[in-house]
């Protein structure tokens, strides 16, 4: 960061922004690319955590009109995309928005991010490691697996979106991310800048640049195809003892390790409280525990009390109608009130009946008060039932915003009722006075020898202490357990499902089970099911496509999206009958407490690329496809040739099915064109 006037904005004659000499200014993205020119640290990448970002600074930067390549390096641009892209049909160039792409790559300038091309991607890793790139916008997945090292790193913000929030990157996305500046055998250091934005702490940028050691945190988990694979090699009791030996499974153990240490430190506090407490008389522990049953008992024969006085006043509300005056027992508006509306449900006055939401508390009635204030009041104010103690007419003409009207129906209501005395509240005799549990209780507490001992009191503060932490450390136990052989605890409620469904026999793996193992995936059950049921056995092959695409395909859309387009026919019935299966792999993961959240189970089939698959391998062509999907071309091949890869496992797995294998064969066949087939795997 830098002042306005020495850092940023000599070039092109741009006019700096007006306003407080000492104001910071965040330079735009054609600023720093300038800036970073004129310094000599370009090639950089710019990451930017959207890929609409990403296109969207390419478009600033051919606006701005700046141009990074001479123009014998645009030559040789054109030279090598053209000859990369000459097996692209010319009716897809224009549908894939070749010609503004191939501008921006003769300036220097082009975007990087899944939703690409594949080849374009690659174009632009070419080129850049060349040199005839020089400027990158990227997400951070350019920054995974991809050798594209930069000279400076540019990111813009510190915060990214990942799924749920907006979140702050970690010292281990940041080294990541800044670890692409610094080309081997060409610079000896490379150069990160973080751009200045209101509320970064320089601090908190220090810590993460600072920070060489992150935590590893293992996502491993069993899932039916490696369990029916891991029976079939190992039987059931080795494959638990190689589980065991699992990174995940020493993370979880290590975590308890923590746990273990505070389960003793609470063990020796218990026996000094046991011993504290111990009585000469008798069991104090028992006399204690007569008392922690009594008090529980009171109180909840006190809940109960004030339950039903809390309905009694409910129905009590509810019976006012406008015009009746009160008392308010309580609050800030205690005292002489009109009732002028009884702020009912406006469902139903009924208080059997369900009540509107904005009424979970019960009624909130609206009076007009002696001292001329119109108030709502809540049931807080009304501990107990209230009456009507005489009625006041109100006006039709009674406006409660005017002064005058408040003024004159408060009088009439002082006049009328104010020498009324409020109606007194006697509670009435107390539950726990006549309930024969609490009364043996008592019984047994004064007959208990220890009842008598002087020291009584002071060994109860020691049992309440050994009560509380002994309760604690329940706790710490149950969470020690449930953490200790969490892998191989879900292995064999993994397996205990599959031996439900017939693919496991103890340590045999049945030909369903056999025929599990050469599907991977998400939803490999489910695909075994499918096949099993012969689902998909009448199929077309785009048809088998659609159904397919829901094995693999996730929407970036949020859950309330307007419902997927489906094909008609055999297709959509196959598609609602995956639907109905999943719905019962899913009833019998929650009976084994597979739980989907923690990466084991089988996720909700996804129906939003049905369409697109099956009109891609009906052979429509490209710009129609794309146009009713509303996806990147990037997203459209890597979808398709996972559809294509699951599809084979399909063909794979259909064994003695001729049918089936034969119609999976000819949708890939059907995928197989156009980009996608000459787009290199992404």
């Amino acid at each position: 960061r830098g002042s306005r006037d020495d850092r940023f904005g000599r070039g092109r004659g741009r006019s700096m922004p007006t306003g407080r000499p000492n104001r910071v200014w965040t330079p735009g993205r054609v600023d720093v690319i300038e800036r970073l020119d004129a310094e000599g640290l370009l090639p950089a990448i710019t990451f930017i955590f959207s890929r609409a970002g990403c296109e969207a600074a390419v478009q600033q930067c051919l606006t701005s009109g700046l141009r990074l390549n001479r123009d014998s390096d645009r030559a040789t641009v054109r030279a090598i995309v053209e000859e990369r892209c000459a097996d692209i049909p010319d009716e897809d160039l224009h549908v894939l928005g070749y010609f503004e792409w191939l501008d921006g790559l003769e300036r220097g300038i082009a975007a990087h991010h899944a939703g690409m091309l594949p080849r374009f991607k690659e174009v632009v890793e070419e080129l850049f490691v060349k040199g005839l790139v020089k400027a990158v916008f990227a997400t951070e997945t350019l920054a995974l697996g991809i050798n594209m090292p930069a000279r400076s790193v540019v990111m813009e913000k510190l915060v990214k979106w990942n799924g749920e929030t907006h979140a702050d990157i970690t010292p281990g996305e940041y080294t990541q991310l800044t670890g692409r500046a610094g080309r081997r055998g060409i610079d000896i250091e490379g150069h990160a800048v973080v751009l200045w934005q209101r509320g970064i702490d320089p601090e908190a940028l220090a810590g993460l640049a600072g920070t060489r050691t992150y935590p590893l945190r293992s996502s491993f988990r069993p899932s039916y195809n490696m369990a029916v694979n891991l029976v079939g090699q190992f039987g059931r009791h080795r494959s638990r003892e190689l589980l065991e030996t699992s990174f995940a499974q020493f993370q979880a153990d290590r975590a308890v390790v923590g746990i273990a240490r505070q389960v003793q430190k609470n063990e020796d506090g218990l026996a000094g409280y046991r011993e504290s407490m111990t009585c000469h008389l008798g069991d104090f522990e028992e006399y204690m525990s007569l008392r922690r049953t009594l008090k529980e008992r009171e109180n909840d024969l006190a809940r109960e009390g004030t339950g039903q006085r809390r309905a009694a006043a409910i129905e009590a509300i509810e019976a006012l109608k406008p015009g009746d005056v009160i008392h308010v027992p309580t609050g800030k508006f205690a005292g002489l009130a009109l009732v002028l509306d009884p702020g009912l449900p406006p469902v139903s006055r009924s208080p059997r009946t369900v009540r509107h939401p904005d009424y979970q508390d019960g009624p909130r009635p609206v009076v007009l008060t002696a001292e001329r204030q119109v108030k709502r009041l809540a049931m807080i104010d009304f501990p107990y039932p209230v009456t009507a103690v005489d009625r006041v007419k109100i006006p039709k003409s009674f406006n409660p915003r005017s002064p005058q009207s408040r003024r004159d129906l408060a009088s009439a209501l002082r006049t009328k009722a104010g020498h009324l005395e409020p109606e007194r509240f006697r509670k009435g005799r107390a539950a726990a006075a006549d309930d024969p549990e609490i009364a043996r209780l008592r019984a047994e507490l004064r007959q208990h020898p220890c009842h008598g001992c002087d020291e009584r009191e002071d060994h109860a503060r020691w049992s309440e202490r050994y009560h509380r932490l002994h309760r604690d450390t329940d706790l710490l136990e149950r969470r020690m357990r449930s953490r200790t052989h969490t892998i191989s605890r879900t292995f064999d409620r993994v397996c205990g499902l599959l031996t439900d469904l017939g693919y496991l026999s103890g340590d045999t793996v049945t030909e369903d089970g056999k025929r599990l193992g050469r599907l991977y995936g998400e939803l490999d059950l489910l695909a075994s099911e499918c096949i099993r049921e012969g689902v998909w056995a009448e199929l077309s092959p785009p048809e088998l496509a659609a159904c397919a695409s829901a094995l693999v395909y996730e929407s970036r859309q949020s859950d309330d999206a307007a419902a997927p387009r489906v094909p008609e026919g055999g297709s959509k019935e196959a598609l609602g009958r995956m639907i109905r299966i999943w719905g019962h792999l899913d009833a019998l993961e929650e009976q084994h407490k597979i739980n989907t959240a923690e990466g084991v189970g089988q996720r909700e089939p996804d129906l939003g690329f049905a369409w697109v698959a099956y009109r891609w391998a009906l052979g429509h062509n490209l710009d129609q496809v794309l146009r009713d999907a509303d996806l990147p071309a990037g997203d459209f091949v890597r979808w398709t040739k996972q559809l294509i890869d699951v599809l084979g496992q399909i063909q794979d797995a259909a064994g003695e099915d001729a049918k089936l294998r034969s119609t999976a064969r000819k949708a890939v066949d059907s995928l197989r064109r156009g980009i996608i087939a000459y787009s290199s795997v992404g």
